[in-house]
């Protein structure tokens, strides 16, 4: 896994930020991208603690095309090339599909799912021209069973991601076999994602609980994904099982006492 240079698109804080400091102790060189350069500057060091042999802050905003493909050729001319491109960035939003509004929903889907767009055909193109490469899409389980009705515009904008991620994978599996995608969808993890949701209301909480899952536990899976190239990935193990059983029953979990991301306290 060593000698790889990675980009990660949302690395100043969360899954990102665990990513960088994780493939540092990897080897890898890495190139951060992300609005917040004092954060992002914050996760190089750690990543350089870590063992990143070099670490590039490249602050980008990759709702515009322009930025991505700026942070594409800053990688290039840093590095020669860049080996995989892990499309991280995203934002949650609280809201029912009866309350969201429209300005909400297309800024929802920017960051969501736009920004990945144009990073999946940005390093797709690199990758198919030198001939290998990986592609990870940062998703979420609820991107594959839409249970949290209070994330309605996030489950919708990681759907898409999902389909996207899908319709590449097939794509490139006989044009470019050597360039893999891989979608990762995590479920519950200890981060900052819930405050930090557009809408959150004040007071709201981090995850907690059996099932939530820590950044390191996440990053490790992400760590072994691109040494081991798979389609799919579900971070916890039991979110399989809620699929294939919300596919059998779509209504099984639509009571709230059956519903594991709808607990009968307030959401988060």
């Amino acid at each position: 896994m060593a000698n790889k240079t990675t980009i990660i698109t949302g690395a100043s804080g969360g899954i990102g930020a665990g990513i960088a400091r994780r493939l540092g102790t990897a080897g890898h060189r890495l190139v951060l991208a992300a609005r917040r350069e004092a954060e992002l500057e914050h996760v190089a060091d750690e990543a350089r603690q870590a063992g990143a042999p070099r670490v590039v802050v490249v602050p980008t905003d990759v709702t515009q095309r322009h930025g991505v493909e700026a942070l594409s050729q800053r990688a290039i001319a840093e590095f020669g090339a860049y080996d995989v491109w892990i499309n991280n960035a995203g934002r949650g939003i609280t809201g029912s599909v009866l309350d969201v509004t429209g300005d909400d929903f297309d800024q929802i889907m920017a960051v969501n799912v736009k920004s990945a767009l144009y990073g999946m055909q940005i390093a797709a193109r690199h990758f198919i021209a030198r001939g290998s490469g990986q592609i990870i899409n940062i998703s979420s389980f609820l991107g594959r069973v839409p249970l949290a009705l209070h994330r309605s515009a996030y489950n919708a904008a990681k759907a898409a991601l999902n389909s996207l991620t899908g319709n590449l994978r097939a794509e490139l599996a006989s044009r470019a076999p050597n360039v893999r995608v891989t979608l990762v969808m995590p479920g519950m993890v200890n981060t900052d994602f819930a405050r930090n949701a557009l809408n959150a209301p004040a007071g709201t909480g981090g995850y907690a609980g059996p099932h939530v899952q820590t950044i390191e536990q996440v990053a490790d899976i992400i760590a072994d994904v691109i040494e081991h190239p798979a389609a799919e990935v579900y971070t916890n193990p039991a979110s399989k099982e809620m699929a294939k059983k919300f596919f059998e029953d779509p209504t099984i979990f639509d009571s709230p006492g059956s519903n594991p991301w709808m607990p009968r306290s307030a959401p988060q």
